[in-house]
C-alpha cells in the first residue's frame, strides 16, 4: 500500500500533526509513506523510520502556480491513500491531479468527531481527528514526536527563541529577553535561536547580555538547518519562547519551557502533553486577536508582560 500526506506548511502545525501521523502509521503499519509539503515541514519530519520517501513542495517558487502542481502531482502519481493536513484549494487540487484512489483534505471549519471530554480543541486533537475519518479508527492523539537526536550540552542551558514566523504581535521585546536571560546566565549558558528573517532581534538580544558583561551566551539566530534545531533545542534544560514552531519542537523534546502569549489561542496551540511548562499571558479583552500586527497599535498583550512574571514562572517550572 502507498500512503502520500501533504504536510500541514508551518514548523509548529507539522510537528503539531505528528500524533496524528503516528495514528496513520499504526493504522497501516507496511504502508510506504511519502511526505510532500514545505522544506521546513519535510525537514523536521524526514528522520521518522516509517518515512520512506520526502518530496519538497516548490510549486510556489516561479511560473504558474496551477501548471507547477499539476507536474508534481504527475510526477509523484497515483497512490492508494492520498491525504492533506492542508485546506487550501491548491491542495485539493494537488490531491485530485494524483489520481490516487481515496483522497482526504483536512478541513478548518468541519467539526470531526473529537476523541476529547473538554470544551476547548486543541490543534493536536483536530489533526488526530481528522486522521480517525481516514482510518475509520477513534484513535486518541499520543506525545508529540521528532528523531532528529538531542544535543548534548556540557552545561546546563537555557534557550531563548524571540522569533515568531507569524508576525510581530506574537513576538515579546528583545530588552526583556535580554533581562531574563543576564538575571539566569550565572546558572545557566545562554543559546539564542531564531530563522533567517530573525537575526536582528537575536542580535540585539546577544548585544544587551555582552553589555551586561554576560559571556557564555551563543548566538545561533539564522545559522542551523532545521534538523540542527531540532537537536539544539532537544538539549536544551529550559526553553523561553512566545508561541511559535520552536516551541512546539521543544515540546516534542519534553523541555521545561515557558512559553508567552499574546495575540494567539494559547488553549489551542499550546505546548501539547509538556509535564513542564508555563504559558504567561495577560487576559485582554483585545485578546486573542490572532492578527499579525497589532491592530490597536498598543501591543498591551504583549508590551504589558514584564519581566519580573517570566522570571517567576522560570521559578515554577523548575521546580
Amino acid at each position: 500500500m502507498k500512503i502520500l500526506v501533504e504536510l500541514p506548511t508551518w514548523l509548529g502545525d507539522a510537528v503539531m500533526a505528528t500524533p496524528a501521523l503516528e495514528n496513520l502509521y499504526a493504522a497501516y503499519p507496511d504502508a510506504e509513506i511519502t511526505l510532500v509539503g514545505s522544506y521546513v515541514a519535510t525537514e523536521a519530519l524526514k528522520a521518522h523510520p516509517r518515512v520512506n520517501r520526502v518530496v519538497v513542495d516548490q510549486s510556489k517558487q516561479g511560473g504558474f502556480r496551477p501548471l507547477n502542481i499539476y507536474r508534481l502531482a504527475k510526477a509523484l502519481g497515483p497512490h492508494d491513500l492520498a491525504l492533506s493536513f492542508r485546506s487550501h484549494f491548491y491542495s485539493k487540487l494537488f490531491l485530485t491531479l494524483t489520481g490516487s484512489k481515496r483522497k482526504h483534505l483536512f478541513k478548518k471549519s468541519t467539526h470531526y468527531p473529537l476523541p476529547t471530554t473538554h470544551s476547548t480543541t486543541h490543534q493536536v486533537e483536530k489533526y488526530a481527528a481528522f486522521i480517525n475519518t481516514v482510518t475509520g479508527r477513534e484513535d486518541h492523539p499520543g506525545p508529540l514526536r521528532l528523531d532528529w537526536p538531542a544535543k548534548d550540552y556540557l552545561r546546563p542551558t537555557l534557550g531563548i527563541n524571540p522569533g515568531a514566523s507569524y508576525g510581530s504581535a506574537k513576538r515579546w521585546y528583545p530588552e526583556k529577553f535580554a533581562e531574563v536571560a543576564a538575571t539566569l546566565s550565572d546558572r545557566f549558558d545562554i543559546v539564542i535561536f531564531g530563522g533567517p528573517n530573525e537575526t536582528d532581534i537575536a542580535e540585539d538580544i546577544e548585544r544587551m547580555l555582552r553589555e551586561q558583561n554576560v559571556e557564555n551566551v551563543n548566538n545561533l539566530a539564522g545559522k542551523t538547518t532545521i534538523p540542527e534545531l531540532c537537536s539544539a533545542i532537544g538539549g536544551l534544560d529550559l526553553f523561553l519562547t512566545g508561541d511559535s514552531g520552536p516551541m512546539h519542537v521543544a515540546a516534542a523534546y519534553r523541555i521545561p519551557t515557558v512559553a508567552i502569549f499574546g495575540p494567539t489561542k494559547h488553549l489551542e496551540t499550546s505546548q501539547w502533553m509538556t509535564p513542564k511548562n508555563i504559558i504567561v499571558r495577560h487576559d485582554l479583552e483585545c485578546a486573542p486577536c490572532m492578527k499579525r500586527t497589532c491592530p490597536l497599535k498598543h501591543h498591551e498583550c504583549m508590551k504589558g508582560i514584564e519581566a519580573g512574571e517570566v522570571l517567576e514562572a522560570v521559578v515554577r517550572v523548575l521546580a
